[in-house]
């Protein structure tokens, strides 16, 4: 099998195994009566979800790790890919990668845990959350470095190249748990955090095929399968969420492709999406404190601005969707350029 049909493969495995997992995942859901609390600082239309099942994001971590180790196993083992995956220290970032995700999405599990079955409302604090994340985010780092990526320089999308020394790690560390937290913040509405990961992903395939970076082909295969199948049963009206436990570990991988190619600043492109929902709440806040009760945004995350302008759910899913394919253009075209 050549390495095209792999990444076919890889695509159809994380589709089918998510997309069939809800045939027995939200029943399973329901009888535990994990239902999504809808709190009142959200849109009033919302309490319609009241009971909606959540944690369903473990459906696409099954799915998508399931495709990763059968599309790894394939290549290694397949004469027609042979090379594929190129050097093998590169398998050590494609495994700390998914790593990474997956105790990301432990961290949201045990956030999601405490909020349905121990009926603490919101989870755990911002500080125990944010601690958690820098510690995988420096395991991720050393995992890296283990891998020979010792390079403090960043490559700058259309500018070229910035040696930063020590000052790297800790735009790394910005970016690995600034993208994890604005992940999760896109989770608002049904489909879309899905929808916008699924369009990076297909993004960072063309990008990872242009730069010839095998593994993180495997991770956007795999990752693209997994959030269309999720859609399945996520798209409006949703039959499950994915929870912290989907949206962190998307995180993961979102950050760990923009790491898997070299180039952490093309999230400032193909990640247009996520970091706009960020700076909606930063900004919102901000506004809030310095003039004394006004709001700048009707509702933040900026997904809520729309919709308390009476934009409908599938109208936000896909012009956010659309806006994240623009911004994947930008980023394909600055690695063109290379």
């Amino acid at each position: 099998m050549n390495s095209g049909m792999t990444l076919i493969l890889i695509t159809l495995v994380a589709f089918a195994v998510t997309a069939l997992l809800g045939f027995v995942m939200i029943p399973f859901l329901h009888k535990l009566k994990f239902g999504q609390t809808i709190l009142d600082i959200g849109p009033a239309w919302h309490k319609k979800k009241q009971g909606t099942p959540t944690m369903g994001g473990v459906m696409f971590i099954i799915g998508i790790t399931a495709a990763v180790v059968i599309g790894v196993s394939t290549l290694w083992l397949s004469p027609a890919a042979q090379g594929y995956l190129g050097d093998p220290r590169g398998n050590i970032k494609l495994f700390a990668g998914v790593a990474m995700a997956l105790a990301f999405g432990a961290v949201g599990f045990l956030d999601d845990y405490i909020k349905v079955v121990k009926h603490r409302n919101l989870g755990l604090t911002a500080r125990q959350k944010y601690l958690m994340q820098l510690v995988i985010g420096v395991f991720y780092l050393v995992m890296l470095y283990i891998a020979g990526d010792r390079s403090t320089a960043v490559a700058v999308p259309f500018f070229g190249s910035l040696e930063l020394g020590p000052f790297y790690y800790l735009l790394a560390m910005i970016i690995i748990t600034g993208f994890v937290n604005a992940v999760n913040l896109t989770d608002g509405l049904d489909g879309l955090s899905s929808s916008v990961t699924f369009v990076y992903a297909v993004i960072f395939l063309v990008i990872a095929g242009i730069l010839q970076f095998g593994q993180a082909s495997v991770i956007a295969a795999a990752l693209a399968g997994g959030t269309l199948g999720f859609l399945v049963w996520n798209f409006y009206p949703a039959k499950v969420f994915m929870g912290d436990t989907g949206s962190l570990f998307l995180g993961g991988l979102v950050v760990a492709l923009a790491f898997q190619v070299g180039m952490p600043l093309l999230l400032v492109f193909a990640g247009v999406v996520f970091w706009c929902e960020a700076f909606s709440v930063i900004i919102q806040v901000c506004y809030f404190k310095a003039t004394h009760g006004k709001r700048l945004f009707k509702m933040s995350p900026i997904h809520h601005h729309f919709e308390m302008c009476g934009w409908s759910e599938v109208k936000i899913v896909s012009v956010f969707a659309l806006v994240g394919l623009l911004g994947g253009a930008l980023a394909v075209w600055s690695v063109l350029l290379l």
